[in-house]
């Protein structure tokens, strides 16, 4: 057997989400049905980290052992054309035994797409989250730095996480306006994750440019480790997996 890490993309607007699950159609339910389905064996992969239903990826990591070494092109091609349309194989590459793409990962990126149009936009209705309310948007750009380093981000998680060290590194978070002005970019790039952490890093936000939270607030939240001191958790339609980077 040999290992092969695979970049996918995904539409999640109809899965349940990425992890396999008892009721409901899983990216990974796809990928693994298509990957032994190739093989004429059982495939089972990993994956750089779970998505909600809803939320999108760009550049989702997963691993895989196979029975034999493959020509890169041609393993890449039958995935991608025999997984589903909402599903994308975007590159393939030969990696180590011991490598796995969830506890290997050094950093990762999320975009998540706000759309702030009047009226609001069908046709973003799966890929942007839409806020209707009047928005800052010099109070959002204040607050970002306040995200950067190391901090505990107990705030900024779901109650329902297991997760006992909610320590994370923030490298980046910016926010664009697109050309015409009415959809928001924001970016957020970190050592990992928590669960619903952006979401609820974007939920504070938009509240903060609504003037429901001081601009200054974000520091306060975090020093709280709280979940109830953070605004509420963004839709998952705007949240998009972009990137994930190993050494």
């Amino acid at each position: 057997m040999v290992r092969y890490k695979a970049v996918i993309a995904y539409d999640g607007t109809n899965f349940s989400g990425f992890q396999s699950q008892i009721n409901g159609r899983t990216v990974q339910d796809e990928l693994e049905k298509t990957l032994s389905k190739i093989a004429n064996q059982s495939i089972k992969i990993n994956a750089s980290g779970r998505t909600d239903a809803g939320v999108h990826a760009l550049g989702q990591v997963i691993d895989f052992a196979w029975p034999s070494e493959q020509s890169l092109e041609k393993l890449r091609f039958a995935l991608d054309t025999q997984t589903p349309a909402d599903i994308a194989v975007k590159k393939v590459e030969l990696v180590s035994d011991s490598f796995h793409s969830r506890y290997q990962a050094k950093e990762k990126t999320y975009e998540f797409r706000v759309d702030i149009s009047k009226p609001r936009s069908p046709f973003r209705r799966f890929y942007s989250s839409y806020y209707p309310y009047e928005l800052d948007l010099e109070k959002i750009r204040s607050a970002l730095p306040d995200f950067l380093g190391t901090h505990d981000f107990t705030s900024f998680c779901s109650v329902k996480s297991p997760v006992k060290n909610k320590t994370r590194t923030i490298y980046e978070a910016s926010m664009v306006v697109n050309d015409t002005e009415d959809e928001l970019i924001f970016t957020f790039r970190g050592s990992g994750f928590l669960y619903n952490m952006v979401r609820i890093m974007i939920g504070t936000l938009l509240k903060i440019g609504n003037g429901r939270i001081p601009a200054e607030a974000i520091p306060q939240i975090i020093a709280a480790r709280d979940r109830n001191a953070a605004g509420p958790t963004a839709h998952p339609e705007g949240l998009y997996l972009k990137e994930v980077k190993y050494e």
